[in-house]
């Protein structure tokens, strides 16, 4: 039985397929697309990889795939801080828990991988007898390029000199 688990554990869509989910060549696309990502990538970003792939395929193909993919809880949606308008991205719920950091200057995604995730969740069940499925964490800011020129609108002299003030007050 081990066996089978891990064989489900590392090929989600043949999970799908042994209940009775209908994997289309499209959907399998879509997906990997997504999963093989290094980055996020938006419903046009993802269109657009795909035709390259399939010629065939259409948008509407590729937001009702999205939607399954969502539902079977495959993939997540994300809008990171909203910071292109109400424009969503995709990643695959397969990676370990993360946490999101936007840079609200320009734009950049990083994730955060680490153990205050983990004890967070553990602390949230404990705490309240809530069993977590999902946990989406978003952190806005501005990456050290955007505070070294200034677009954060915090100088790094006031930075500095507000973290003096509050040592001082201590």
């Amino acid at each position: 039985m081990p066996v089978v688990q891990k064989q489900l554990e590392s090929n989600p869509l043949e999970a799908l397929r042994r209940r009775g989910f209908r994997l289309t060549r499209q959907r399998e696309l879509v997906f990997r697309l997504i999963h093989n990502s290094r980055t996020h990538l938006n419903a046009h970003e993802i269109y657009e990889l795909a035709a390259k792939e399939d010629p065939k395929i259409n948008q509407v193909t590729v937001y009702r795939t999205l939607k399954v993919l969502k539902e079977q809880g495959l993939v997540d949606e994300l809008d990171l801080m909203h910071y292109e308008g109400e424009q969503h991205y995709y990643e695959t719920r397969l990676k370990r828990e993360h946490a999101h950091l936007v840079c609200m200057g320009c734009g950049a995604v990083s994730e955060y991988f680490g153990d205050p995730l983990r004890e967070m969740k553990a602390q949230i069940e404990t705490q309240f007898g809530f069993q977590v499925e999902v946990a989406r964490t978003e952190f806005g800011g501005y990456c050290a390029d955007c505070q070294k020129s200034g677009i954060s609108g915090v100088s790094a002299d006031a930075s500095q000199s507000d973290a003096a003030g509050l040592a001082a007050a201590h």
